[in-house]
């Protein structure tokens, strides 16, 4: 209860001080954000798009991750960790391209246009939505588990390349990174505290997530089993 009344604060703080907190040219009271050329008040939308898609991000390769360790130790917690990891960043995948096809509506004056990032992470949708279809069709437990963790890996490995390389490689409309080429954030320091708020807020809420869906696996895991037990 603590840590949902801690996320819930903390994130409805970050909601009302990103889409609150004025923008201006040249800020000089320490509440004002400056105005990103080009993006002015649509600028806002990276206080919620990057931090889902950075957790999709981390998702997937947690997913990976556990995946890497099923195999190697075959322990059934290990695979509910992966499937658990890959199903949140999932929706969190959901989310980015939700909130990138919204920011895509005022700025292109289009939901969808098959930019090169809006590409990328739909081809990631569609491999990590066939990767619970996979789930879904396997009946064997550990033959399940198996491949699903063979699959997150694949999947892990070249989720890179549809989320940073492919976007670069190919001319985009999408804005210039936060973070250039020389590492300088283009962010004055009340927008990068809100920033990064944000990131640690929804992490936070991640981490909780994915602990809840592991919990519920696990419940629903020794309900059926003492279910077959009792029919025996």
């Amino acid at each position: 209860m603590g840590l949902r009344l801690l996320l819930f604060l903390w994130l409805s703080l970050v909601a009302i001080l990103g889409l609150s907190l004025p923008m201006v040219p040249q800020p000089h009271l320490w509440y004002e954000l400056p105005i990103i050329p080009g993006l002015e008040e649509k600028a806002r939308i990276i206080f919620f798009h990057v931090p889902t898609a950075w957790l999709a991000v981390l998702a997937f390769v947690m997913a990976l991750f556990y995946g890497i360790k099923y195999l190697r130790k075959k322990d059934h917690l290990d695979d509910i960790r992966s499937s658990s990891a890959a199903g949140i960043g999932l929706l969190f995948c959901t989310l980015a391209t939700v909130t990138g096809a919204i920011w895509a509506k005022f700025s292109w004056g289009t939901w969808w246009n098959w930019d090169p990032r809006q590409t990328s992470i739909f081809v990631l949708l569609l491999i990590y939505g066939a990767y619970f279809a996979l789930r879904s069709a396997v009946e064997s437990e550990e033959k399940r588990a198996s491949l699903s963790a063979v699959y997150a890996i694949i999947a892990g490995v070249t989720m890179p390349f549809f989320m940073f390389v492919m976007p670069r490689i190919l001319s985009s409309l999408h804005p210039e990174p936060l973070i250039n080429v020389q590492g300088k954030v283009h962010m004055n320091t009340v927008m990068l505290v809100v920033f990064l708020s944000s990131l640690v807020g929804f992490t936070g809420l991640y981490y909780w997530m994915w602990s809840l869906h592991m919990r519920a696996q696990r419940l629903s895991l020794r309900l059926t089993a003492e279910g077959g037990q009792s029919r025996d």
